[in-house]
């Protein structure tokens, strides 16, 4: 009896196991015996990028630091003078002093820095070379080592410092290997990879994982869409290839987490379909042209969302200003419209649409879906070319300024007042700024929880112009009268115009 229940109960497993999808027959497809085969295909075509930079040196101690100045007339200055001649190499007890008080300067011979990377073939009869950007960044001599230790001067064809990517081209008679791009949209959470390149200097090594996560932002730029993945990744791994088990390079290894300076298991990758784009320009080319819309946008929060009533829990991106000249402002965009749908690509949220954007065409016509009035319109967009970044520095206004004419918002904790040539001067305000400028932010208020300052300018509720305290007044009242629970207020600070979501909370004796 206890024979046949056993294997009864075996049959019934059996039988699971050949229907489940995850039966082991199945999963063993996804996990190769050995990643040798693919290995030895993929090496020839991973390189390891070495540069060099000229740097100052101490003459007769090149790898020395400087010698250190004391100041003129002081005891350790002739110290210094005397320490450092008694310990020259043999021969050179005579030589010149360090460049002292009262001495001519002296040309320092050269020494070269070394920095090591990585980087792969793409293209065998051109000898085209992807790397990072960071690892060829500021080299004035760039050599790629080929997998048999043959090293061969490189030209920069272009580099893409916001996505972190360059192009090199390497001139050989020896045959190259080449390995082609993958669609980094297939690659799923949990597929193998494999990362080859030159951690610490050591030449071509190979690791392999999984891909932990896809659309990793690490605050490297407007552009972040990397892939997480746990195969080893250490320095020097920079500018190396991400493969899927097709042997296709589906990211570059551009990054790592990682408080020790080794491998924890958490590096990041630039998605192929990405870096191809990229890799094309600045071959063609030697820049990258991107699509330019000329907006300031922010996160739709849920409070926005509320406020502005969107649908289905839809959010986009919410246009804090349409940059004047700007392509949008041209197309009819204007601040406080929320940006769902650009060129039939779907904008889930804020950071989605600058990468977006930037994929287009420069000079095309693009339809760009926006909420703006409780309804969708649809406008149609001529992209520009995104000019170079421009800093802007803006000076901090002073923290406690005396009111002028103030009036409380009851229950958000702001006192308010027009804006008047003494505040004008006082928050450090542009001439030509409207609106109604903040006096006084309350401690644990909503106005201080979403962080408003003294000198911050109110100039739309509700996205609607206010242009005197009692506007205001006048908005929040209409909306706690409708039983709304959120404002919405466009603020104009230090750092630009936003849009702020603030909770009406019920004033005593009033609706709300």
């Amino acid at each position: 009896m206890r024979c046949s229940t056993v294997r009864f109960a075996a049959l019934a497993v059996a039988a699971l196991l050949a229907v489940s999808p995850f039966a082991p027959s199945a999963m063993a497809q996804r996990a190769p015996e050995s990643f040798a085969p693919l290995a030895r295909q993929l090496l020839p075509a991973v390189v390891n990028i070495s540069t060099t930079q000229a740097v100052q040196a101490r003459p007769g101690r090149p790898d020395a630091p400087d010698v250190p100045q004391a100041p003129p007339g002081s005891p350790f200055e002739e110290f210094f003078r005397d320490f450092f001649n008694r310990n020259r190499p043999p021969g050179q007890e005579g030589a010149p002093t360090p460049p002292g008080p009262g001495t001519g300067p002296q040309q320092r011979p050269q020494r070269r820095g070394q920095s090591l990377g990585s980087g792969f073939i793409i293209d065998a009869q051109a000898g085209i070379v992807v790397t990072n950007n960071h690892v060829i960044d500021g080299a004035d001599e760039i050599n790629v080592i080929l997998s048999d230790n043959t090293s061969i001067r490189a030209e920069l064809l272009g580099t893409d410092p916001r996505t972190d990517i360059a192009v090199l081209r390497i001139r050989t008679d020896k045959p190259l290997t080449a390995v082609p791009w993958g669609n980094s949209d297939e690659a799923l959470v949990g597929d193998w990879v494999i990362a080859i390149g030159n951690p610490f200097g050591l030449g071509g090594s190979v690791t392999a994982g999984i891909v932990s996560a896809r659309g990793r932002d690490i605050r490297q730029g407007l552009y972040d869409d990397f892939i997480q993945t746990d195969a080893a990744i250490n320095r020097g791994n920079s500018g190396g290839p991400l493969f899927n088990m097709a042997g296709q390079v589906i990211g570059i290894n551009t990054a790592i987490y990682s408080p020790s300076g080794g491998s924890i298991g958490i590096g990041f990758s630039i998605p192929s379909n990405l870096a191809q784009r990229i890799v094309a320009q600045l071959r063609d080319g030697g820049r990258v042209r991107r699509g330019w819309l000329g907006v300031n946008i922010q996160q739709v929060t849920d409070e926005i969302a509320e406020a502005l009533r969107l649908p289905n829990g839809a959010r986009g991106a919410l246009v804090a200003r349409a940059q004047e000249g700007g392509p949008a402002a041209a197309g009819g965009i204007r601040s406080g419209d929320v940006i769902l749908r650009f060129n039939g690509a779907e904008v889930r949220e804020m950071r989605n649409l600058p990468r977006i954007v930037a994929d287009n065409v420069v000079g095309t016509q693009v339809p760009v879906v926006i909420w703006r009035d409780g309804k969708e319109e649809t406008v149609t967009i001529t992209l520009g070319e995104l000019p170079a970044e421009q800093a802007a520095a803006a000076g901090a206004p002073p923290a406690a300024p005396a009111p002028a004419q103030p009036v409380e918002l009851a229950g958000l904790g702001l006192r308010v007042a027009p804006i008047t040539d003494e505040l004008r001067q006082r928050f450090n305000l542009r001439a030509e700024q409207r609106g109604v400028v903040i006096v006084e932010v309350a401690p644990n208020s909503p106005a201080a929880e979403r962080e408003l300052r003294p000198g911050d300018v109110i100039v739309e509720v509700q996205q609607e112009r206010v242009a005197t305290p009692a506007e205001v007044q006048e908005r929040i009242a209409r909306l706690r009268q409708q039983n709304r629970a959120v404002a919405l207020f466009a603020v104009e600070g230090a750092g630009g115009q936003r849009f702020v979501p603030l909770r009406l909370r019920g004033e005593r004796g009033a609706p709300g």
